[in-house]
């Protein structure tokens, strides 16, 4: 596989390779084990979510609601701290 980086991103690998001396493709491995895996995380939750809202399980809140709530939270902070 290759692997083509924009000039400032490639700048970054080659500055961490000198300032380490590990190897470039370990470092773009690691970068995408970890992206791959966090990738599937975030999909696991989305879907897990989409089950709950199909099955009824949560309800779905409106954004105006949700904005209201904040606002609400955030008036109460206010309060807390004067």
């Amino acid at each position: 596989m290759e692997v083509h980086l924009t000039p400032d991103l490639q700048a970054k690998l080659d500055r961490l390779v000198t300032e380490t001396g590990r190897p470039a493709d370990e470092f773009v491995q690691d970068a995408m084990a970890g992206y791959v895996d966090e990738l599937a995380d975030v999909r696991a939750t989305l879907n897990s979510r989409y089950d709950d809202l199909k099955s009824g399980r949560v309800k779905p809140v409106s954004g105006d609601e949700v904005i209201a709530r904040l606002r609400a939270k955030s008036a109460a902070r206010r309060a807390e701290h004067s």
